[in-house]
C-alpha cells in the first residue's frame, strides 16, 4: 500500500474446504510424492466419509473439517494459486482461504477478479463467493480481522463489536460468580484478544474501551453488595464518607448509573480495581505497540 497499491481484489472461496477437488488435489501432490503407498493413504482419507447423524456418508469433494490434516492439503492446493500470483507479478498475501490482491487502479482491480476468478474455478475447481467477493479500497476490505485505513492498520469494527459482546458475557450481572474469578476469565480473554489484536494502530478506543470495561466491574460489585446495609458498609470501608455511603446505599438507580458516580470511581479506584487483577487494555496495547504505557 505503500508503494501506491491501494485498491484490494478481495476474493472469497466459498465453503473452501467443503469443496477442495479430490482430483486436482491429489494429482498436484502426485507431481513431487512418488510413493503410491503414501498418495494410497491420503486418497483414503479424502474419502473416509463424514458421519452424518448415525451414518457415514460418502465424501467425494472436500476434506474433512477439523482433521489435522485439512490445513496441510488445503494449503498444498492454494500453493497453486501462489505460485500463479507470482508468476503474473502481483503484490498479494494470503493465509489458508483468506487472501487479499493490491493493485493500483479499480480498472485492473476488475481485470484481476476476472482473471483469478477464472483461474480458480478452472484450473483448480473452486467456487468463488459472487457476493462476499468484491474490488474495493483496503479501507473497505478485511484481511484477518484488520484493515488498513490512510497508511495505518485497524482492526474490523466487526472484530470490535465481538469483542465487546465476550467481555459483556464475562462482566454480566447475572453471572453467579466470584469476582475473583470473573476477573480471572476476564483478563484470560483480554490478553488473548489483545496479544492477536494489538498490533493495530488506531489508538482512539482504547482509553475508552478501559473506562467501558472499569464501569462494567463497577456495576457488577455494586451487584454483589446487594443490600443496602452491605453497600453502605464497603463503601465505608473504601474511604467514602457517611453521608454519601448512606445516599448511594439507599439509592433506587440502575447499577450502570450508581457505577459511574464520582464516589463509586473514588471507592473503586483506577488502581484498587488493578490490584484486584484487572487488567488495563491500554498497557496491552502500548506492549504491543513497543511503547511505554
Amino acid at each position: 500500500m505503500k508503494d501506491g497499491y491501494a485498491i484490494a481484489v478481495d476474493i472469497d472461496l466459498a465453503k473452501f474446504f467443503d469443496t477442495v477437488n479430490h482430483d486436482v488435489l491429489m494429482k498436484i501432490m502426485g507431481r513431487t510424492i512418488h510413493d503410491k503407498a503414501l498418495l494410497g493413504l491420503i486418497g483414503r482419507y479424502l474419502r473416509a466419509g463424514v458421519l452424518v447423524g448415525e451414518h457415514i456418508e460418502p465424501s467425494d469433494i472436500g476434506t474433512p473439517q477439523g482433521g489435522p490434516l485439512s490445513p496441510l492439503l488445503a494449503n498444498i492446493l492454494l500453493n497453486e494459486l501462489d505460485h500463479e500470483l507470482e508468476r503474473r507479478g502481483h503484490r498479494f498475501a494470503r493465509y489458508a482461504d483468506d487472501m487479499v490482491v493490491l493493485v493500483k487502479s479499480p480498472r485492473a482491480g476488475d481485470r484481476v477478479m476476472q482473471s483469478l476468478t477464472r483461474y480458480l474455478e478452472g484450473r483448480l475447481k473452486l467456487k468463488i463467493n459472487l457476493v462476499k467477493s468484491k474490488v474495493a479500497k483496503m479501507s473497505e476490505c478485511g484481511f484477518l480481522g484488520f484493515t488498513i485505513v490512510r497508511g495505518k492498520i485497524r482492526w474490523l469494527e466487526k472484530k470490535l463489536a465481538a469483542f465487546k459482546h465476550r467481555v459483556k458475557e464475562l462482566t454480566g450481572r447475572s453471572w453467579g460468580v466470584s469476582m475473583e474469578f470473573r476477573l480471572h476469565k476476564l483478563g484470560q480473554y483480554v490478553r488473548g484478544w489483545m496479544g492477536y489484536f494489538g498490533i493495530s494502530e488506531y489508538y482512539r478506543p482504547i482509553p475508552e474501551l478501559d473506562e467501558w470495561i472499569r464501569r462494567r466491574i463497577r456495576m457488577g460489585y455494586w451487584k454483589q453488595w446487594r443490600w443496602p446495609r452491605t453497600k453502605i458498609k464497603n463503601l465505608l470501608a473504601l474511604g467514602v464518607s457517611l453521608k454519601t455511603a448512606i445516599q448511594h446505599g439507599v439509592s433506587s438507580k440502575s447499577y450502570w448509573h450508581m457505577a459511574r458516580t464520582p464516589a463509586m470511581q473514588r471507592a473503586l479506584s483506577n488502581d484498587w480495581l488493578k490490584a484486584k487483577g484487572l487488567l488495563s487494555i491500554k498497557t496491552l496495547w502500548c506492549k504491543a505497540q513497543g511503547y511505554s504505557s
